[in-house]
């Protein structure tokens, strides 16, 4: 099956931004549904960002307006550019694909926010 290899994370103090990136391989992108999930220690796994090609675009209310979802189809990346970090938005951060064929799961990368 396909695999994603996350890259990005890394400690940030608040305000700052960092950007995300989600490679994809053994599959396309194009029309795949690609989610940006959560999870910190001790807490629920949160969606934080979904797409699909350019529609159907969805964003937790909470990184509305600071988040940004897209997809690279030549370089099969999907990002997630985030800015004006918050403490709670602290976590390990996965993606997710989903097409025809199966389902996809990256390692994880740590976003840590911290003064």
């Amino acid at each position: 099956q396909g695999q994603l290899v996350e890259s990005g994370g890394d400690l940030v103090q608040p305000g700052g931004s960092l950007t995300l990136s989600c490679k994809a391989s053994g599959f396309t992108l194009d029309d795949t549904a690609i989610t940006w999930i959560r999870q910190a220690p001790g807490k629920e796994r949160e969606l934080v960002a979904r797409t699909q090609g350019s529609a159907n675009t969805f964003y937790e209310d909470s990184v509305k307006g600071r988040f940004t979802i897209s997809g690279d189809f030549v370089k099969h990346t999907v990002t997630l550019q985030m800015n004006n970090l918050k403490f709670e938005d602290t976590s390990v951060y996965y993606c997710h694909a989903q097409d025809a064929n199966g389902h996809y799961w990256g390692q994880g990368t740590q976003v840590t926010v911290s003064s």
